[in-house]
């Protein structure tokens, strides 16, 4: 493996030219699988199945898309046992999720991902700053958490929660580093957008908002282990959506029209508004927040992961910004996806129809974006 960047040892290579394509590859396997699996009656394959599937969109997915984004270069020998942690995890879940193989690879790639990742963010000296590697550890110790819950260890350890609360925590997780990383990404994009059109943005990174924000959304995490407290979470939830679009409209969008990369970066931004509102509304009216929580995994998190991969890719590859294209159909294949999803509701089943719509929208989306990343990829090496 040799480097895309001449000034780069020949023995590096960037970590998003791995794990993204994997990551896309993964996405759009999964979710089709996990509804074949249930209506067809077969149960195959086993681990995507109940919370198998969102075990591997977020332990597995989620994952990968941290590592790709974090780790930066790495040296062969760094890199290939991580993937390969990683692709055997996924593999061993897939087929025999309740194996000692698959109850122990996935939590031990989470591991060894936090131990590379989390001390790059420990040189910064303000706290908002460093919140990112705390954050990125918490989310792979919860995969560890979510083993002990599915495994015959959780009869023996009280309290110990189950894995339905362990996932509502690691997508809170996943709400709070998305809400910062898309801010860090957006704010200076679009502040040198308009000063390049001679406007002035005073509203960037908004540390005021964003330091609420990363007091608010931990505070959920940790409450959404307590069932007694989930009214407060609920609440929690609703005022982090309301910071988010002030955060986002503050930001001026509607002088980068010129920009749909950063349009739809911004859309994504709003997914997160959205779900964060519609999450914490199911909770305190103590009703499924299931559907809700969609508007995140998918809504959010597929706009913002395919719009990143994307503009890293184009970036590293063709030194510019993906094409106009390409990031709007992202933005219409997902808000499909999400809002199918959500109008499946608590009985998604029972709208097969409904369903496979959101599980195609979604795969079909990454199956493109993975390709054109293995594309951007063999361009790069020349």
């Amino acid at each position: 493996m040799t480097s895309d960047n001449p000034g780069m040892p020949r023995k590096n290579m960037h970590a998003f030219w791995l794990f993204f394509p994997a990551a896309a590859l993964l996405a759009a396997l999964a979710v089709p699988l996990s509804v074949y699996s249930a209506l067809s009656g077969t149960g195959w394959p086993p681990g995507l199945l109940g919370s198998g599937h969102g075990h591997e969109l977020v332990f597995g997915f989620a994952l990968a898309l941290i590592a790709g984004y974090t780790l930066g270069p790495q040296p062969r020998r760094i890199l290939a046992p991580l993937f390969l942690l990683w692709l055997l995890a996924r593999i061993s879940w897939f087929l025999a999720p309740q194996s000692l193989a698959a109850q122990l690879l996935s939590p031990a790639f989470a591991l060894l991902l936090a131990r590379h990742a989390v001390p790059r963010f420990q040189a910064a000296k303000k706290w908002r700053n460093r919140i990112a590697g705390p954050l990125i550890l918490v989310i792979c110790l919860l995969a560890v958490v979510f083993w002990l819950a599915n495994s015959a260890l959780a009869v023996s350890i009280r309290p110990m929660p189950g894995t339905r609360p362990v996932m509502t925590a690691a997508i809170v997780g996943l709400l709070l580093l998305m809400t910062f990383i898309g801010g860090r990404i957006i704010a200076p994009a679009v502040a040198g957008t308009l000063e390049k059109r001679g406007i002035s943005l005073e509203a960037r990174v908004q540390p005021r908002i964003e330091g609420m924000l990363l007091i608010i959304l931990p505070l959920a995490l940790v409450l959404a282990f307590m069932p007694f407290a989930t009214a407060v979470a609920g609440l929690l939830l609703v005022i982090s959506a309301f910071l988010v679009v002030v955060r986002a409209i503050r930001w001026k969008l509607w002088h980068c029209g010129n920009r749909p990369d950063l349009l739809v970066l911004t859309f994504g931004y709003l997914w997160l508004a959205a779900g964060a509102g519609a999450t914490g509304f199911s909770l305190l009216q103590r009703t499924d927040p299931i559907p809700a929580i969609h508007l995140i995994t998918i809504g959010a998190l597929g706009t913002l992961s395919t719009s990143v991969m994307l503009r890293l890719a184009w970036q590293r590859a063709r030194r510019t910004t993906p094409p106009s294209w390409q990031v709007t159909g992202i933005a219409i294949g997902m808000a499909i996806a999400a809002l199918a999803r959500l109008d499946a509701g608590v009985t998604p089943f029972a709208k097969p129809h409904v369903l496979w719509l959101s599980a195609v929208s979604w795969s079909g989306t990454y199956a493109l974006v993975a390709l054109q990343l293995v594309m951007l990829f063999r361009n790069s090496r020349k």
